[in-house]
């Protein structure tokens, strides 16, 4: 089924990445601390990512290298403001291993670091509107990063709601952060790279949502710009 959330783009966005598509996804979870097997099934991915990267050829990685495309075409500097996946292979790499939050957070970083996409994962419950427009932020926007602080969005693409921002493929929003309270998750997934296959990451959302968050009534789909 088709998601209830819709998405738009602002034209300048769209003008510079005419190429993009935005697979979104909702679903009802049940959300935990992170579980051993969760655990354990992203130690067994960081390991086998440590193997068979160095740092130096992460952004060389197709999905990376088109976001950080994506960046400069969009104004902002990806050596300064790296996407969310090139910063987790790169701690991974780095032997700086990933923190765990809980099981939906958790998965979705299996989801990114497996499809190689920015991915990011909200609390439905706190969108306001059934309307999500990408656009590119704007200098001296207030944006709170998880984990972050204040984050300079200028030039990044930025997924907004009624009230303003509330994700990036840097870092999302405390405003729309999962906790473990939350019942209905929305998921964008930035497909920069035309290459990736939209169906085969929304499969592997599917396994990786079933099996370590509950997930039921899986809504998707796929916005082009």
């Amino acid at each position: 089924m088709d998601t209830r959330v819709k998405v738009t783009f602002d034209k300048d966005f769209a003008d510079r990445q005419p190429d993009y598509r935005t697979l979104l996804i909702e679903a009802d979870v049940t959300n935990s601390d992170t579980g051993e097997a969760l655990k354990a099934e992203l130690d067994a991915l960081a390991r086998d990512i440590g193997r068979k990267y160095k740092v130096e050829d992460i952004n060389k990685i197709p999905a990376i290298a088109a976001t950080r495309a994506a960046y400069k075409a969009c104004g902002k500097d990806p050596n300064r403001y790296r996407p969310s996946q090139e910063q987790m292979m790169r701690r991974i790499v780095r032997g700086l291993g990933l923190y765990n939050v809980n099981s939906l957070v958790d998965a979705g970083n299996i989801l990114s670091l497996r499809s190689g996409c920015a991915v990011g994962c909200f609390d439905a419950d706190k969108i306001d509107g059934d309307v999500i427009t990408l656009e590119i932020g704007k200098e001296g926007e207030p944006y709170e990063g998880i984990g972050r602080g204040e984050l300079n969005i200028a030039g990044l693409p930025v997924f907004r709601d009624r009230k303003g921002g509330f994700g990036t493929p840097t870092s999302d929003n405390v405003r729309t952060c999962i906790e473990l309270p939350t019942k209905r998750i929305l998921v964008t997934v930035h497909l920069f790279d035309r290459e990736i296959d939209a169906d085969k990451v929304l499969q592997l959302f599917t396994d990786l949502f079933s099996r370590f968050c509950g997930a039921t009534d899986i809504r998707s789909s796929v916005f082009n710009v």
